[in-house]
């Protein structure tokens, strides 16, 4: 399972928030072709927001990409349950500036 940025557990989400503080980065209209105990697999758009001239006056442009979920481990608040906590992006067509092909986050506990 993914746990979102307000501990809500998640199997197989349509869309899940990167930028948990102010919602600038999401992925969207993800699509999961394998979701399986040890890891995740489909395809999304991230929407990002290019924060120009600043975040609130800024545009959201979308990238596709290939989302992969794994590394599970023991979720702390619920320690009969494992959560995905590694979230994979490559960008296939385009990416937000200052971004790398693949990129890894972290994910919360």
């Amino acid at each position: 399972m993914a746990v979102d940025c307000f501990s809500n557990p998640q199997v197989r989400p349509g869309d899940f928030l990167l930028a948990c503080g102010d919602g600038n980065n999401r992925l969207i209209d993800i699509h999961w072709s394998h979701w399986g105990a040890n890891s995740a697999t489909g395809t999304a758009l991230d929407a990002v927001n290019d924060c120009q001239p600043y975040c609130a006056a800024g545009t959201f442009h979308s990238y596709p990409v290939i989302v992969k979920l794994d590394h599970p481990e023991t979720w702390q608040s619920h320690p009969e349950q494992q959560r995905f906590t590694r979230l994979h992006l490559v960008y296939t067509d385009g990416r937000p500036a200052y971004t790398e092909r693949v990129v890894t986050h972290e994910l919360w506990d």
